[in-house]
C-alpha cells in the first residue's frame, strides 16, 4: 500500500502486540486498504488481527432502511472474515464510550481505521483516540486519491480538482492486494455476533421507512457492478439522464456503505470493451465529482448547513426571498409528496417507497423544494431531511453537495438571473419535458397503484 494513502493521528509508537481495525465508512473485506494495511502491520509483529465495528443508534436521522442494509451487509464481513480466520466483533453505542474499552481489553498495540470526512465520524475519531494509549492511524481506502492528499483546501468547482486528481491517478490506481488467511490468534476467542440482539440495543427510526429493494454485501455490490458493465455503460453516455431507459449503475448505496471499492469500480471501467467517451463520462461521476463531494465535506465544516453554501448565492437567494412563489408548501407536505407538480409528487414517492431518486430527477426535485419553500434556509433543512431519511444511501458526501449544488449553487456558476432563484440556475418541468418522457416516468414509479 502507498504510504500517502495513511496518515497517523496518535505517535504512540506501534508494540508487538495485537492490530485492531476499526471498520466504518468500508464496510468489506476485499479491496479494502485499510484492512490491509491493518493486516500487514499485524502479520510484521507475528500479531493477531481483530476486525472492530461500532453500530451508533439515531445516526443523521437514518432509520430502519438502513440500518438493515447496514447489518445485512455486517453478517457477509463476518461470514467472509470468518473464512479468514479473523474476528469481527460487534459494540452497540457511542464509539468514545466503548471502543477504548475493547481496545484496553483486547491489549492492542495499534488501531487502524478508515477515513471519513463526516463531521460526526472525525469527532468520534478523536475522542477515541485521546481515550486510548496505542498507535492510532487512518487510511483512505474511499477515494482513489486520497483526500487529505490530493488538495488542501476546499475546491471551487470540479474543474479545479479535475487537473489534480488526474495528475496523481496513475500513481493511486494500482491494484489490490489480498487480504490472507491471519495465521496469529488470540488466547480467547469471540462468539459469533449476535445479529438479533444487534439489532435488539439499536434504537432505530421504524416510523414510515420503508425497506430497500437492493440486496447488501459485497458479493451483491459485485453483482451490481458486472450488470452495469454488461447492460448499462455501454448506453451511459447516451442515456444516463433519462431515468425510463435505466442506463446507471445504481451502485451509491454499495460505494456508501463501502460494500463496493470506487478504486475497483474504476479499474473494471477502465478495462471495459466501451468507446472512450463512454469511460471518461462515468469516470468523471464516480471519480472527480463523487471525490469533489469529499473534499467540500472536509474542508468546510458548515456542509451540512445553508451558512456552508458560497456567499454569492446566499446573495442573490437573500435578495430574491421576497418574491412571489407559484405554491408553498410545508416539509410535511413535500414529504408526502402533496404538490401541484405530478413529476414531484412521483419523485418523492420513489424516494420515499424504495430509497432511490434517479440523479438528473434529484436536481429538479431539490430545485423545485427552493421554489416552493417559504425561504432558502427551510428548502436546504427539508432537502438534507429527506435525503438523509429516505435516501438509502443518504448521509454522504455526495447527498450534501447534490442539495447544497441544487439549492445554492455550490461547485456552480452565476446564471442569468430569474425570479426566487436569484442566479442559481434554476430547472423547469417544462425542460424536463423536453429531454425525457414524463409520463412514461410516472408510469413507471406507480404501476397499477397511482393515486
Amino acid at each position: 500500500m502507498l504510504p500517502a494513502r495513511k496518515r497517523d493521528i496518535t505517535d504512540f509508537p506501534v508494540s508487538s502486540a495485537p492490530v485492531v481495525y476499526w471498520m466504518s465508512r468500508d464496510q468489506r473485506v476485499r479491496d479494502n486498504w485499510a484492512l490491509l494495511h491493518a493486516q500487514e502491520k499485524a502479520l510484521e509483529r507475528k500479531q493477531p488481527l481483530i476486525v472492530l465495528f461500532c453500530c451508533v443508534s439515531e445516526y443523521l436521522g437514518a432509520t430502519d432502511r438502513q440500518y438493515s442494509f447496514m447489518l445485512e451487509g455486517l453478517r457477509t464481513v463476518e461470514y467472509l472474515l470468518r473464512s479468514l480466520h479473523i474476528p469481527f466483533v460487534v459494540l452497540t453505542g457511542q464509539p468514545d464510550d466503548v471502543i477504548p474499552d475493547f481496545i484496553g481489553r483486547v491489549k492492542a498495540g495499534m488501531l487502524v481505521t478508515d477515513f471519513d470526512p463526516i463531521r460526526q465520524k472525525r469527532e468520534w475519531k478523536i475522542a477515541v483516540a485521546g481515550r486510548i494509549h496505542c498507535h492510532t492511524c487512518e487510511v483512505d481506502a474511499h477515494n482513489v486519491v486520497p483526500c487529505w492528499y490530493v488538495s488542501n483546501k476546499q475546491e471551487y468547482a470540479a474543474r479545479t480538482l479535475r487537473p489534480k486528481i488526474h495528475r496523481l491517478l496513475e500513481t493511486f490506481q494500482d491494484d489490490f492486494t489480498t487480504v490472507v488467511q491471519h495465521p496469529f490468534q488470540l488466547e480467547t476467542t469471540f462468539s459469533p455476533v449476535s445479529w438479533q440482539d444487534v439489532a435488539k440495543k439499536l434504537s432505530v427510526n421504524h416510523s414510515n421507512s420503508g425497506k430497500s429493494e437492493s440486496s447488501a454485501g459485497e458479493e451483491e455490490g459485485e453483482k451490481r457492478l458486472r450488470q452495469f458493465l454488461t447492460n448499462a455503460l455501454p448506453r451511459y453516455s447516451r442515456d444516463r439522464n433519462d431515468p425510463v431507459r435505466d442506463a446507471v449503475s445504481r451502485l451509491s448505496p454499495y460505494l456508501h456503505f463501502g460494500h463496493c471499492a470506487p478504486q475497483r469500480v474504476l479499474l473494471e471501467v477502465q478495462k471495459a470493451t466501451v468507446e472512450e467517451e463512454t469511460k471518461e463520462a462515468f469516470i468523471e461521476q464516480l471519480l472527480v465529482r463523487r471525490e469533489l463531494a469529499d473534499n467540500y465535506c472536509y474542508f468546510n465544516d458548515k456542509y451540512d448547513d445553508y451558512r456552508g453554501l458560497p456567499a454569492w448565492a446566499r446573495a442573490t437567494l437573500d435578495y430574491h426571498r421576497r418574491d412571489r412563489r407559484k405554491a408553498v408548501y410545508s416539509r410535511s407536505q413535500f414529504e408526502s409528496g402533496e404538490t401541484h407538480d405530478d413529476l414531484w409528487n412521483a419523485i418523492e414517492y420513489e424516494l420515499v417507497e424504495t430509497g432511490y431518486i434517479h440523479g438528473y430527477l434529484r436536481m429538479y426535485w431539490a430545485k423545485k423544494l427552493l421554489e416552493w419553500s417559504p425561504a432558502p434556509e427551510e428548502a436546504f433543512d427539508t432537502a438534507v431531511y429527506l435525503n438523509n431519511r429516505y435516501e438509502l444511501d443518504g448521509r454522504d458526501p455526495n447527498g450534501y453537495v447534490g442539495c447544497a449544488w441544487s439549492i445554492g449553487g455550490l461547485h456552480d456558476r452565476p446564471w442569468p438571473e430569474r425570479p426566487v432563484y436569484g442566479n442559481v440556475r434554476s430547472m423547469s418541468r417544462k425542460g424536463m419535458e423536453r429531454k425525457l418522457d414524463v409520463a412514461a416516468y410516472i408510469r413507471s414509479v406507480y404501476g397499477e397503484s397511482r393515486p
